[in-house]
């Protein structure tokens, strides 16, 4: 992919006109080729047909059906676990380098399609150009960033020492076989594209299980392998409901590793809890966040409130980095909340698949504007609305989730919406007397994944980083207070209730999440 389209979720470089015409296009074509197309689920290789199929809507207009994909069933899971276990011995057994090369052109594969892929994901779940374009390109950069690390690591074998000359001591990675992985809507290709890359650079085999609302890029991605010549079986989809498709992923002793993203309650009271009731087997469940972000008198207070916006209203809050809870000195409070309001006002609210300005699209589908409603209404009822707090019904708005992002305060510190994961574009402000208090506040919850930070003073930036726990943290950072991680420069992953394995996701040390440690000794 030609530099001028190198996109991240922080920056955007390249011909604008030009990116939005090449945007425009591929709209056009998905619209003119995709709508109301059955697309199958992908086993050992071959498209594969369920009973029945189910709907997947746009929230822009819910009115008519996008596309339509299979509701796999226990049965079908069953079939791609079998796949994946048959696929395993000769995947595991290829060069590492040729795993990498495979990889490596998928990767490509997908950089060369992004216009068509950001196109869809904008249809299929309401992300903006800029964030559709970015998880695109996430996507490929992970499986890039995967392959160099297995390249770097020579396969994950060392030679230890000796005691003589007539013993060899070896450390060896391997994999551990059949690995699930549940993703959801919210990244829909970055967070599928991303444990599938791990699992199968490392020599295990795959079976995908996306989200509902959003299963068309993990379709591709997966079709993209098969195209670039992994061995049938090797990676594997399908769809269907979490209850039954996901749960037999979850429940199914052949299984030897999953990775799911999403919720804490299903993350870790079923995925966590159920994975591995008769051994051990490797659990990585990435899951929420009640992103605080402080803002300190010594700070920036137009990059502060820039970094707040971006991360508490990009994609609608739908982010487990979400910037969610804003404490802010209250020395600067007032001057704070009202550039913060200014420049929220300012936002544009729309269908992004026909304006490329749209800041904010629509909510992914109607339970999440209810959840918003609901919201709301604990918000007027506890505290007080500072900006926004209204559902969009009117207008080009009418047949869609459309909500406005909403700015609250004066609520306690206990109180559900300071507490609870929200995934909506709902942000909590409150003024504090002290840095020492923001930060017993923003630790104050059972969440620690990201974490963001406003100040000049060098020692103020110090503490901060000493004190607050959180995976990923970011600071004086207005090109987001809490979101905006890129494999290879962030690595992205949570502390407490928000991640299981203590290693971030686009690190260094990803890859070991997905392989189990061997000592050879030979005697010769």
């Amino acid at each position: 992919m030609a530099e001028k389209f190198k996109i991240t979720y922080a920056t955007m470089s390249g011909d604008q006109a030009q990116i939005t015409a090449e945007f425009d296009a591929a709209v056009a074509r998905i619209e003119e080729t995709l709508r109301g197309k059955n697309l199958p689920m992908l086993i050992g290789g071959k498209p594969q047909e369920a009973a029945e199929t189910f709907p997947v809507y746009s929230p822009v207009d819910t009115r008519e059906p996008l596309v339509y994909f299979q509701k796999g069933t226990r049965e079908d899971a069953k079939a791609a676990i079998a796949a994946a276990k048959a696929a395993y011995p000769v995947w595991k057994s290829m060069p590492y380098t040729e795993r990498c090369d495979i990889i490596e052109r998928v990767a490509d594969r997908i950089s060369g399609n992004l216009f068509e892929l950001s196109a869809m994901m904008v249809l299929e779940m309401g992300k903006n150009r800029i964030e559709a374009l970015g998880d695109v390109e996430e996507t490929a950069d992970l499986l890039r960033y995967y392959a160099y690390q297995m390249r770097e690591n020579k396969g994950y074998m060392r030679q230890m020492e000796s005691f003589g000359a007539n013993d060899v001591n070896l450390d060896v990675l391997k994999p551990y076989g059949v690995w699930a992985v549940i993703s959801p809507f919210n990244f829909p290709l970055a967070l599928a594209g991303g444990p599938v890359g791990a699992a199968l650079v490392t020599g295990n085999t795959v079976i995908l299980k996306p989200s509902s609302d959003a299963p068309y890029t993990a379709y591709k991605l997966i079709e993209y392998l098969i195209e670039e010549g992994v061995p049938a079986g090797t990676a594997n989809f399908i769809t269907g409901p979490g209850s039954t498709a996901g749960m037999e992923l979850v429940e199914n002793s052949d299984v030897d590793g999953i990775t799911f993203t999403g919720s804490y309650d299903v993350g870790f009271k079923t995925v966590y809890q159920k994975f591995a009731p008769d051994h051990p087997k490797p659990v990585i469940v990435e899951m929420g966040g009640k992103n605080p972000t402080i803002v300190s008198d010594k700070a920036d207070l137009d990059d502060a409130a820039q970094g707040v916006l971006k991360s508490a209203f990009g994609m609608g809050g739908q982010k487990c980095s979400a910037c969610s809870r804003t404490y802010v000195h209250e020395l600067v409070y007032n001057e704070f909340v009202s550039k913060l309001v200014e420049k929220t006002r300012a936002l544009k609210i729309g269908n992004p698949a026909k304006d490329a300005d749209v800041f904010l699209g629509p909510l992914v589908n109607k339970g999440a504007v209810n959840d918003y409603r609901s919201f709301m209404e604990k918000a007027r009822q506890d505290g007080t609305v500072v900006y926004g707090g209204e559902t969009l019904t009117d207008g080009e708005y009418a047949n869609g989730c459309f909500v406005q992002p909403a700015i609250i305060s004066d609520l306690g510190q206990d109180h559900e919406l300071v507490q609870t994961e929200l995934f909506v574009p709902i942000l909590y402000v409150t003024s504090v007397g002290s840095m020492d208090e923001a930060m017993q506040k923003a630790n104050g919850t059972e969440y620690g994944l990201t974490a963001g930070f406003y100040s000049k003073d060098e020692s103020e930036v110090q503490w901060f980083l000493d004190n607050i726990e959180a995976g990923v943290v970011y600071v004086n950072r207005a090109a987001g207070a809490t979101t905006g991680a890129w494999p290879g420069y962030q690595p992205f992953g949570g502390w407490k209730s928000s991640g299981s394995s203590g290693r971030n996701i686009g690190g260094h040390y990803t890859l070991l999440n997905y392989l189990r440690e061997q000592s050879q000794t030979i005697i010769r």
